[in-house]
């Protein structure tokens, strides 16, 4: 699951705005502005979801769950090498 924000702080991030988010998860600008706009975690279509996740993921965030040590937040991921 993602947050609406930690899915503004991965587009901070990556230092992209919500249109290009939109061209590489394949989704609609309205869609993403829909997700930013919610209220904690995000729910909606399922597709969108997995496609907004793997689109982050891609492109180098790592979500991090809530968990006994802290709050939900996001990491970029380490470079290989």
């Amino acid at each position: 699951m993602i947050s609406s924000g930690q899915l503004r702080a991965a587009r901070a991030f990556l230092g992209i705005d919500q249109r290009q988010l939109a061209e590489i998860a394949s989704l609609s600008v309205p869609t993403i502005q829909r997700m930013e706009a919610s209220e904690g975690v995000i729910r909606g279509n399922v597709d969108s979801l997995m496609k907004l996740i793997g689109a982050l993921e891609a492109a180098g965030i790592e979500l991090i769950a809530e968990g006994p040590d802290g709050g939900r937040g996001l990491r970029l991921k380490k470079k290989p090498g």
